[in-house]
This record gives C-alpha cells, sequence and structure tokens, in this order.
C-alpha cells in the first residue's frame, strides 16, 4: 500500500471519527435536554380542554358538542389511540387539527384524525415542503396533502369554536400560536414553563432563538386570555401571573 492511499485512508478514518463524535455529541445533548420536559398526564385539565401525552409531549383536544378540535397531533400513533382510548376519545371525532409547527413530534399522529381538516401557518409551509430543512440532512414532513394555510391574526370558526391565530416564528420560520375560544393559549414550542412562570424558548432546538424571543411580545399582553398550553412544559392556569416576568427572559 502506497503512502498516498495510507493517507486517504487515515483522511477517512479521522473524518469517520469526527462524525461519530458529532453525532452521539447530539445525541446525548437532546438526551439531556428531554430530561428537562415535563408534560401533562393524559386527562381533563380544564373544563372541555384535554391534555395527551405523549413521551414527552403534549397534544391539546378542545371539546366541541360531541366534536373536538386538536392543538397538535403527537408524536406516534400507538401512543395517541392508547391514550384517547383512557378518555373514551374517538379520533374520528376530530374535526380539525391545528399545528403549533411542523415537527415530528407534534404531527406524528395526524394519519389517524381522518375526518379533520388540518391547518397550518403560512411561514411554516417551508418547514414541509423541502424548502427548509430542519437540521442537517433532516426535512419534516406530513401524511397529508390538503392542509390550509394561515396567516397572522386570521380568525376562524370551526363549529363553535373560535380560533385566532398569532405568528411566533424562531422555534421554527412559521411557528404560531392560537387563542382559541378568547381565553386557551396553545403556544406549541414558543416557549416553555418554569416554576409557574415563563421559560426561555429552548435554544437547543430553536432555528432562531432571537426571533423566539422577540415573539413573546406578541403573546405577552392578550386580553381576555386566561390559560397557557405548551408542548412540552405542561400548562398554567394563571395567564397573567406567568407572563409577568417575560421581558426578563433571554
Amino acid at each position: 500500500m502506497n503512502k498516498t492511499v495510507k493517507r486517504i485512508l487515515i483522511g477517512i478514518g479521522i473524518v469517520f471519527v469526527i462524525l461519530v463524535l458529532i453525532v452521539v455529541g447530539f445525541g446525548l445533548k437532546m438526551k439531556s435536554e428531554l430530561k428537562k420536559m415535563h408534560v401533562a398526564e393524559t386527562k381533563e385539565v380544564v373544563s372541555g380542554v384535554y391534555a395527551i401525552k405523549d413521551s414527552f409531549v403534549n397534544m391539546y383536544l378542545v371539546k366541541d358538542s360531541d366534536n373536538y378540535v386538536a392543538i397538535d397531533a403527537g408524536a406516534d400513533v400507538k401512543t395517541i389511540r392508547n391514550e384517547l382510548n383512557k378518555l373514551k376519545i374517538d379520533s374520528a371525532k376530530v374535526i380539525a387539527v391545528f399545528f403549533t409547527h411542523c415537527d415530528g413530534d407534534h404531527t406524528g399522529a395526524l394519519c389517524m384524525f381522518r375526518n379533520a381538516a388540518v391547518y397550518l401557518s403560512r411561514q411554516e409551509e417551508q418547514m414541509i415542503n423541502g424548502k427548509t430543512s430542519k437540521m442537517m440532512f433532516k426535512h419534516n414532513g406530513i401524511c397529508r396533502k390538503d392542509y390550509n394555510l394561515l396567516d397572522d391574526k386570521q380568525q376562524l370558526t370551526i363549529k363553535n369554536t373560535q380560533i385566532n391565530c398569532i405568528s411566533t416564528p424562531g422555534h421554527t420560520p412559521g411557528s404560531m400560536s392560537y387563542v382559541v375560544n378568547y381565553k386557551y393559549l396553545f403556544v406549541g414550542d414558543a416557549f416553555g414553563l418554569k416554576d409557574g412562570k415563563i421559560d426561555k424558548p429552548n435554544r437547543f432546538f430553536s432555528k432562531d432563538i432571537k426571533t423566539a424571543v422577540h415573539s413573546l411580545v406578541k403573546i405577552s399582553n392578550l386580553l381576555n386570555v386566561e390559560y397557557i398550553f405548551t408542548g412540552h412544559n405542561g400548562y398554567s392556569s394563571d395567564y397573567k401571573k406567568t407572563m409577568s416576568d417575560w421581558e426578563k427572559v433571554d
């Protein structure tokens, strides 16, 4: 084996080791961040609002007569089906799914909601059509093509449920929060909760942390809102107290 070949092999070996270290380091960091997440158990957390637990993430259902409007769709079909069965909720009764963003842990069980209209932010479409990657070599995707695009400040009525859309980019370019029936604020991964107060957006998982922090301004002083529901840190029944120190978030 000549020197040139040896050098090439050594170079390939070094690159391989570096890639392995990067992957291992990323995996360890992700595991550490996931341990910080404390989601709500599957139950009716507020009258007519249900938290559905899927490992480290919550999706939510808002009851509308005999139907439900979903905020996000969990990560795993089997898990979500089992959790819905605990509440004796038929997935066919879910008539709409509103995505806060399109990461896999928020969209994974979408296909089981076969009767639901699907909604996401217009700016979030880039995350599922291949234009913008979540991270290197990884793109998001959802199992439906018949989705509806939403704009900032758009208002919708689904049966008897009122939805106000608020663009809160940062975690992803098209992250969106929703005020449902004027008093329930669903923020996805826009920020977390810690000790009853707002916690800064997760830097490890957010694509643009500065924009994420800036987005907090838009949801820091909403009229009539009473409850906040997050993707990974449960919920708060005291919107004003929770948002009181948002300016200190950095």
